[in-house]
């Protein structure tokens, strides 16, 4: 991408985001947007956003696509990784060398892990406002491209976007409100991450594909996709008014 296209781009994302962070958005939809963006604008291979949950802890909210997920919840299974370092120290890891033993003697076995993966290079950047650390984003190379300090600075921006994203409209001075706002978003999650699969098993599709559709029919409709998740989770939404992905598959099987 060239740097005008990059910066009409990056223009548009703001824009985006601004749109977006009305009385009642959609917090997930809108940490998936950007880690789709991130990906777009850095020339990074994958995207992930972890949040600390109310006890702290680091649980996965969005990702660029399923293998970036499934690493990051690897990661936090073992404690171990750069953006577990990053959340609790607030401070960026940039530019590490995952085929590097001295850049990764902290975390060998999430550095093994993400090899098999097919990543060369990570980044972690904190999501931060002043002195609070909310999570962090995390960035994948599947070639050992190093990140350039204006790229870095972006990417802060993009994770600077994000966490305003997650404190807009919340007194900050009352920590517990945002414990609860982001404990809330972070079920929210558990509940669409059980449709996901759902939706992908009765269709035959990928997990990724099946949370296009989900995503796609929740605009349409104007509907949050968590509120959508309980609905079908519920039982009180027939899932057959999805449309499947690729038109294939949404019929007999797709009933809830």
């Amino acid at each position: 991408m060239s740097d005008m296209a990059r910066e009409e781009r990056l223009a548009e994302v703001f824009v985006e985001v601004a749109d977006s962070l009305i009385v009642d958005f959609d917090v997930i939809d809108l940490l998936h947007r950007l880690s789709n963006r991130c990906v777009e604008l850095l020339d990074v291979s994958a995207a992930g956003i972890m949040l600390a949950d109310e006890y702290g802890e680091l649980q996965i909210i969005a990702a660029s696509d399923e293998n970036t997920r499934l690493l990051e919840l690897f990661a936090l299974q073992h404690e171990q990784g750069p953006c577990v370092e990053c959340y609790r120290t607030g401070t960026p890891r940039t530019n590490i060398e995952l085929t590097n033993p001295a850049a990764t003697m902290g975390w060998p076995v999430f550095a093994a892990r993400s090899r098999e993966t097919g990543f060369a290079l990570t980044h972690a950047l904190p999501l931060r406002l002043r002195d609070r650390v909310v999570g962090a984003l995390n960035l994948f190379h599947t070639e050992t491209v190093r990140l350039t300090p204006d790229a870095l600075a972006l990417g802060q921006a993009l994770a600077d976007v994000a966490t305003i994203a997650i404190l807009q409209q919340r007194t900050l001075e009352q920590s517990y409100v945002e414990r609860g706002q982001l404990q809330a978003a972070l079920n929210n999650r558990v509940v669409i991450e059980q449709v996901k699969g759902l939706l992908a098993e009765r269709w035959g599709a990928s997990v990724d594909d099946a949370f296009g559709a989900l995503r796609s029919f929740a605009r349409s409709r104007q509907v949050r996709m968590s509120d959508l998740a309980r609905q079908i989770v519920e039982g009180t939404f027939d899932t057959e008014s999805i449309p499947a992905p690729g038109g294939a598959g949404a019929g007999a099987e797709a009933g809830a």
